[in-house]
C-alpha cells in the first residue's frame, strides 16, 4: 500500500509513525508548499518523493491513498482533487469549514467508490468503543440524558510549549488562518464522542461561544486572535435524549481530558479519556439501587490508521466516514448560527 502524506506538520509526524508500523504500508511521497519543511520531513521518515502542490503529486500519481493533514481551511480544496482521481483519503477533522463543502466531499467520495475516513482520533480509545457497544446492546436502556466535556488548558499553562510564541498554536486562535476555534478543533471530537456512544446523531443545538482577550489589540504579529476559546452547547439527539456539551482551552489543571456521563432508563455509563489513559465505569441492575459504580473492561481496538488500510485492502467502507464528518460539520455550523442569535430548530 503506497501512501502519500499531505502536509508535514506535527500531526503528520505522528501519523507517519502510525502508518509505518503497519506491515506492507510504504510512505512514498509528501506534499508541502515549503521545500524546507518538506525536505526535513522526508529525511526524517525516509520518504523518497516530495511535491510542492497537489497537482504535482497527482501528475506523478504513484500512490494508492492519501492522508490529509493540512489546516482546516484547506481540507476541501486539497481533498477534492484526490477524490476525483479515485484515491482513497483519510482526512483530519473537521472535514471542512462549512457543511456545504463537507457534504460535497462525502457525495463525491461515495460517487467515486473510494474509501473515505475522518481521523477522529478518539475512535482509537477502547473505552469509547466498548461504551458504544454496551449502549447498542441495551445495557442502559433508553438514553435520556448526558454530560460531555473536552477540557484543555494550553492557554493557561505551557505544558506543550508557550502558545504565544509558536505558529503551531497561534493559527488555532485566528479565523484568518483557517481556525474554527475550540469548536472546530476539539469540539468536533466531543460532539462525535457523545453522540457516537449514545448511538444517535444530534438534531437540535443551542450554543454560546466565547473569545477571551489574550494580547494587546487581540493580535500577535500576523495573527488576529479572534477564534472562539470556549463553547457551551445544549443538544438534543434524534433519540430524544438531551444533554450538555462544552469545550475550552481555559480548563486550568486539565491538559487534554474528555469525559462523558450517559444516563439511561436501566443504568449509566461514565467514559473518561486523555492522551495517556482511558476508563469506563458503569452502574447497572442492583448497583443502581445503591449508586454503586464499577470499573468495566474495554478490549483493545485497532487504530484509525489500521482500520483505514484494512478497509482499502478489503474494498469496504470504514467509520467514521465523510458522511459522518459532514453531519458533525452541520452541527458546528448550527452552533455558530445559534451563537449569532439565529433559530436552529431544525434537523441535522
Amino acid at each position: 500500500m503506497r501512501l502519500l502524506v499531505l502536509g508535514t506538520g506535527n500531526m503528520a509526524r505522528l501519523q507517519s509513525k502510525g502508518f509505518s508500523a503497519i506491515p506492507g504500508v510504504t510512505l512514498v511521497g509528501s506534499v508541502d508548499v515549503s521545500e524546507e519543511r518538506r525536505s526535513a520531513f522526508n529525511a526524517e521518515h525516509g520518504i523518497p518523493q516530495g511535491f510542492a502542490s497537489v497537482e504535482e503529486a497527482l501528475a506523478w500519481g504513484e500512490f494508492d491513498a492519501v492522508t490529509n493533514i493540512t489546516p482546516d481551511a484547506v481540507h476541501y480544496v486539497t481533498t477534492m482533487p484526490f477524490l476525483r482521481a479515485r484515491k482513497h483519503v483519510l482526512c483530519e477533522k473537521p472535514l471542512a469549514t462549512n457543511y456545504a463543502h463537507a457534504a460535497e466531499m462525502a457525495q463525491v467520495a461515495s460517487m467515486m467508490g473510494v474509501v473515505n475516513m475522518v481521523n477522529l482520533t478518539y475512535r482509537n480509545v477502547a473505552a469509547l468503543n466498548e461504551a458504544a457497544h454496551l449502549v447498542a446492546e441495551g445495557h442502559i436502556g433508553e438514553v435520556r440524558h448526558f454530560e460531555a466535556s473536552y477540557l484543555q488548558s494550553w492557554l493557561t499553562q505551557p505544558a506543550w510549549g508557550e502558545w504565544s510564541e509558536s505558529p503551531t498554536w497561534l493559527w488555532r486562535l485566528s479565523k484568518g488562518h483557517g481556525s474554527m476555534g475550540v469548536l472546530g478543533d476539539v469540539g468536533v471530537h466531543i460532539i462525535d464522542y457523545a453522540s457516537h456512544i449514545a448511538g444517535s446523531p444530534p438534531c437540535n443545538v443551542s450554543c454560546r461561544l466565547a473569545t477571551f482577550p489574550k494580547a494587546p489589540g487581540h493580535r500577535i504579529g500576523e495573527y488576529l486572535l479572534d477564534a472562539n476559546d470556549s463553547a457551551v452547547m445544549h443538544v438534543r439527539l434524534a433519540n430524544d435524549a438531551v444533554g450538555v456539551i462544552h469545550a475550552t482551552r481555559y480548563a486550568s489543571g486539565h491538559l487534554n481530558d474528555l469525559t462523558l456521563r450517559l444516563f439511561g432508563t436501566k443504568g449509566g455509563l461514565e467514559v473518561r479519556g486523555s492522551n495517556v489513559f482511558s476508563q469506563l465505569r458503569g452502574s447497572f441492575g442492583d448497583d443502581m439501587l445503591t449508586g454503586t459504580w464499577r470499573d468495566l473492561d474495554a478490549p483493545p481496538v485497532p487504530t484509525n490508521y489500521e482500520r483505514f488500510i484494512a478497509a482499502i485492502r478489503a474494498g469496504t467502507g470504514v467509520l467514521p466516514d465523510f458522511a459522518r464528518g459532514a453531519m458533525l460539520q452541520r452541527v458546528i455550523d448550527l452552533a455558530v448560527l445559534s451563537d449569532q442569535g439565529h433559530s436552529v430548530d431544525m434537523a441535522v
